[in-house]
């Protein structure tokens, strides 16, 4: 029972992913806030829901090492998911189409990443009220990038992937949706899923147990590649509806967002850093993200490939890297 229970809510999170991202489509065309900055906080915060009830009920319930697992996990398969999109779509060179303002948000998330691994490798067991001064540090970095991307000058870029339309799409412009109705749907289907996640992270507890591999792999893995199933989702629908920053704003969205939730769950660990406590085969996921955010970075600079080979090798080293780093926290 306790995997037909996971299965279950994995199926909740991945019908009510399809929802928000259709509904994440019309906000984005009917709106002023475009597919960017849908993508990167609307549908980002949403589709990362079941990280934070996921980390969090890990934590409630005594097991850390899912919680930072979780996190750091989905990040890796975020990653993976982007690539593998853009090798199955490499003929249209997705990147080429995005926008340069996700620059930013990626450099970002890596920043947060390298925070979290010099954390995961120093150790340093000092709180406040209880809190780690990691996570301290990790909310303050985030806030303050936010802030500074907020600022920052828009590249105005809202391109969409030129493909023959078979009708198989219903498209935001044609939709009857207003924005005020989009967004009530909106902020259901994120409950949906929340309340999915929370049902996730119990049952995955229960698997770390039955199996015996452990609660840093199922974490890592399992859990982690279940919690990403509304990325995964939202970016394929946000593709089929041919909005590129809008797919790629809630994967790089998602993982910033991800990084907040380490230190949040930091809140309700009392037993120290949350971060000076866990495996340290948390290092080889951190390591892992760190390095394919930087090939994210140049994925999205290089603008005019050659050919689809060259364009393509910065996806399939993000692939490779996400089954190497996997086996390695297996073996670990």
């Amino acid at each position: 029972m306790v995997f037909v229970w996971f299965i279950l809510a994995a199926a909740v999170t991945v019908f009510a992913a399809i929802k928000l991202s259709r509904y994440a489509d019309v906000i984005s065309a009917k709106s002023a806030m475009g597919g960017l900055l849908v993508g990167t906080l609307l549908l980002a915060g949403a589709t990362s829901l079941p990280e934070v009830t996921t980390s969090l009920s890990a934590v409630i319930i005594g097991n850390p090492d899912i919680a930072i697992g979780n996190m750091l996990g989905s990040n890796l398969f975020n990653l993976f998911i982007i690539a593998a999109f853009d090798l199955y779509y490499r003929r249209k060179k997705l990147f080429q189409w995005a926008g340069n303002d996700h620059i930013y948000t990626a450099g970002l998330g890596l920043l947060l990443t390298l925070l979290t691994l010099v954390a995961l490798l120093i150790k340093v067991d000092y709180t406040i009220l209880g809190i780690g001064i990691d996570a301290f540090i990790i909310a303050l970095l985030y806030g303050v990038g936010m802030f500074v991307i907020g600022r920052l000058p828009k590249s105005g870029i809202e391109a969409e992937v030129q493909e023959p339309d078979d009708g198989t799409a219903e498209t935001a412009a044609a939709s009857s949706l207003t924005v005020k109705q989009a967004s009530v749907r909106f902020a259901f289907a994120a409950l949906v899923i929340m309340g999915a996640g929370t049902v996730l992270s119990i049952m995955g507890d229960e698997i770390a147990v039955v199996t015996g591999l452990g609660s840093s792999f199922v974490g890592s893995f399992l859990i982690a590649a279940t919690t990403s199933l509304p990325e995964a989702v939202a970016v394929f629908v946000a593709l089929q509806l041919k909005n590129v920053n809008l797919a790629l704003g809630s994967i790089l969205g998602s993982n910033i967002f991800n990084m907040l939730i380490i230190a949040g769950s930091d809140v309700f660990y009392r037993e120290g850093s949350i971060l000076a406590d866990v495996s340290d085969s948390h290092i080889v996921t951190s390591i892992a993200v760190s390095i394919l955010s930087v090939v994210i970075i140049l994925s999205i600079k290089q603008k005019q490939a050659a050919s689809t080979f060259r364009y393509i090798w910065p996806s399939l080293i993000i692939v490779l890297g996400y089954f190497v780093s996997s086996y390695l926290i297996f073996i670990g």
